[in-house]
């Protein structure tokens, strides 16, 4: 609705119906007495303006100086401003009681969205994600039943697709993880550094079309091994931990080769980071990073992840290598060997169960730190949302926000897309 301001040589201007009150402009003033002395002031010349309510600031200038806006406000015939809107009224039966006598009020900066925005502690980005991607040979892409909306992505096709949704959302950082076939699974896993193997043909995919793609890499056995351990196991079960730690070596320095950012051992095998550092140096890799699994614990929340792969362990349990889920010092322990052996970035792996322990190395260590939103984390969400107990959308960006909130830098998550969507204001 559009609303009409007339000007003319003898009357007020006069505004009705805009925003839905009435105005009434400056009073028109031949002269101006200040001090004794009298300045001439023009009087305005007719003009209409037209206001509408389609857009704001729509709202034509009156054609007044400064000087004669100046002049009027002095004179005492300011322009008038819409009333002071009512105090709202509570409702019937609240209590009529004194002030408390409070010198803070915490709520007072949390009273609008604006506000709670300004004074926001904690910011979540695209950037913070690292998007993990199943791989396997075939050429199609198979759905992984325990982690509604993930795949095995053919590495030729669907996982180009893939990164390329990834990057047009802001999400520039991926992780690889090979579903092998197990016929090239042996008790040594020398798969694992293959040159031709399926992970560096896919890093030189990747790199050859998306140059600056932030590529990080698992460096560990369970994939490759038929045993389905994180190292090389012995007749008795026990897990070998330096001739694990040399094939672990050999696997790094192929994914360097073909052209990973950064390396990531998973496998919580003693003295690995070090090794690995070494091994890289010496082939010319000094500008690779390590991303290491530094709490990694023995959790049940990786249920999901080991169907995706096909690596449940063949016997026994991974609790001899991985963390004990009821310890929270070690893990300074396993970060402080990790730190002086070489290690880029520390990752807590679960997340969500382990804020403790992502609040303990960020006020630790001053490197960065990853956090892992494992695959039984993001299933049980999205279970939650199917069954309607949750409102999926909201309790994903909870999550995440409270891993960033605990310390972590960057967050691997197989909701990285889709939160990232949601950041961009796209619909998912």
């Amino acid at each position: 609705m559009a609303s009409t301001i007339s000007v003319g040589t003898s009357n007020l201007p006069i505004a009705k119906n805009l925003n839905g009150w009435t105005y009434v402009g400056l009073r028109p003033v031949t002269n101006l007495k200040v001090n004794n002395v009298r300045f001439p002031v023009k009087r305005p010349t007719s003009m209409v303006i037209q206001a509408s309510n389609e857009k704001e600031g729509s709202v034509k200038s009156l054609g007044l100086s400064i000087e004669e806006c100046e002049a009027a406000v002095v004179a005492g015939n300011p322009p008038s401003a819409p009333p002071v809107p009512p105090k709202p009224v509570s409702p019937a039966g609240t209590p009529v009681v004194s002030s408390l006598p409070l010198a803070r009020r915490p709520r007072r900066n949390r009273k609008s969205a604006v506000l709670r925005a300004s004074f926001q502690e904690t910011q979540l980005s695209p950037a913070n994600f690292v998007l993990p991607l199943f791989i396997h040979e075939g050429e199609e892409d198979t759905p992984i039943g325990a982690m509604p909306g993930c795949y095995r992505l053919g590495w030729r096709h669907g996982l180009l697709e893939e990164v390329y949704k990834a990057r047009d959302v802001g999400i520039n950082s991926v992780v690889l993880f090979p579903k092998i076939p197990d016929a090239l699974k042996t008790p040594t896993g020398d798969e694992a550094y293959n040159d031709n193997g399926l992970v560096p043909r896919t890093i030189r995919l990747l790199k050859d079309k998306y140059p600056d793609l932030a590529i990080y890499t698992d460096v560990a056995l369970d994939p490759y091994s038929s045993d389905g351990h994180d190292g090389i196991v012995r007749e008795d079960g026990v897990i070998l931990n330096d001739e694990t730690v040399h094939q672990l070596c050999k696997q790094a320095v192929s994914q360097a080769r073909a052209g990973a950012d950064v390396v990531s051992p998973s496998d919580m095998m003693d003295g690995r980071v070090g090794a690995i550092r070494e091994a890289l140096d010496t082939e010319g890799f000094q500008h690779v990073s390590i991303m290491s699994y530094t709490a990694k614990y023995a959790s049940a929340f990786y249920g999901p992840f080991r169907e995706a792969l096909d690596s449940q362990p063949r016997s026994g349990d991974k609790k001899t290598y991985q963390m004990n889920p009821a310890n929270y010092r070690e893990a300074l322990v396993e970060s402080n060997e990790d730190e002086a052996e070489g290690a880029d970035i520390l990752l807590v792996k679960p997340a969500l169960p382990y804020l403790d322990v992502i609040r303990l190395l960020r006020d630790q260590s001053s490197l960065p730190i990853a956090a892992y939103q494992v695959s039984g984390e993001y299933s049980m969400i999205k279970a939650g949302g199917v069954l309607k107990m949750i409102d999926e959308e909201k309790v994903m960006m909870e999550s995440l926000m409270c891993i960033r909130r605990a310390g972590a830098d960057i967050i691997l998550t197989y909701f990285a897309l889709q939160a990232a969507r949601s950041l961009c204001g796209v619909k998912n």
